[in-house]
């Protein structure tokens, strides 16, 4: 097999021909990259230092803030640092990476809003049992289990597809280095052993969808029984920002991944790359925060409690 089969670089699907557009579209995702990193960033703060919110569910919310950094990182500095210097490239090593870390959160995304979905069905469901089920070991072991999976999933595909022969130049449908994009230049048969991997990946999404579809059900169940007001404010509180980021999230990826090939464009192809891999790390914290009173509050005492510093230290300084 030649060396020329594994190209040194490839070239990434530009959002825009013009140095206008370019530009705009470097500030566009450089406002939603700080926004998803100042969101995320708070949620993380606020959990670590609150010990009200260190129960299960926030454990898992914590998680997630971790994998949508994650998976934002992946993706939208490379597409800002092509934008601003007007190229497309992007080395062997860098789209590997891309491939390995994009694979690892987003799968570990999926298994870990079925995860939260368990929680929340436990906890509204099961309210006299929550406690003896979701146990603090239990709740880092099922984390660890979503890692850890999540890590060795990666790797195989990561794996699977670099070892493919590319036949069909070098250039990618889309702004980052996505595995179907890579699939579309193999010149071997082979590629048809990761085709049945990703249909695979896709079977164990679903039943995670179906999990969550049942899970919702029971929940919305339970809550229609609770006699006061108050009890399903709170039940709806906590459970319909999940069910909010879950819908945004699934029904992108699904329609990215499954969608016939007939109808597949460049324009669609960045649409849906955004929706579901650009789009959720930005909103998730605004979603979970807007209706969550326990963690609006804490947010807000980490923003006062910086503003406060801030000022001081200012302050300090003035008078040195």
């Amino acid at each position: 097999m030649s060396n020329s089969s594994f190209p040194t670089v490839f070239l990434l699907l530009p959002f825009a021909d013009t140095r206008q557009l370019q530009l705009l579209q470097f500030g566009l995702f450089l406002g939603i990259y700080l926004a998803a990193l100042l969101g995320n960033g708070l949620i993380l703060t606020a959990i670590a230092c609150d010990h009200r919110l260190h129960t299960p569910m926030y454990f898992f919310l914590l998680n997630l803030a971790l994998i949508d950094l994650g998976t934002i990182t992946t993706t939208v500095p490379k597409a800002m640092a092509n934008s601003l210097w007007d190229t497309r490239s992007i080395s062997y090593t860098g789209c590997a990476t891309q491939v390995f870390t994009f694979a690892l959160f987003l799968t570990a995304e999926i298994y870990l809003l079925t995860i939260m979905a368990y929680d929340r069905y436990v906890a509204i469901c099961k309210p006299l049992h929550y406690r003896t089920i979701m146990t603090s070991r239990t709740c880092v072991n099922m984390a660890a289990a979503v890692w850890v999976s999540t890590f060795l999933y990666a790797v195989l595909h990561t794996a699977n597809t670099f070892t493919l022969p590319l036949c069909q130049g070098n250039a990618l449908d889309q702004f980052f280095c996505e595995i179907p994009q890579i699939l579309k230049l193999s010149c071997s048969h082979a590629y048809l052993r990761e085709v049945g991997l990703l249909m695979l990946s896709v079977l164990i999404a679903f039943g995670c969808f179906v999990f969550l579809v049942l899970s919702y059900v029971q929940i919305f169940r339970a809550v229609l029984r609770i006699p006061s007001e108050q009890g399903q404010h709170k039940a709806f509180s906590t459970c319909l920002p999940h069910l909010a980021v879950v819908s945004l999230f699934i029904s992108t990826a699904f329609f990215a991944y499954l969608k016939p090939p007939f109808t597949s464009s460049s324009s669609l192809n960045l649409l849906l790359a955004v929706l579901y891999s650009v789009v959720p790390p930005a909103v998730n914290p605004l979603i979970y925060s807007m209706r969550n009173k326990e963690l609006k509050e804490a947010v807000w005492k980490v923003m006062t409690g910086c503003f406060s510093e801030a000022i001081y230290y200012l302050s300090s300084a003035d008078h040195s």
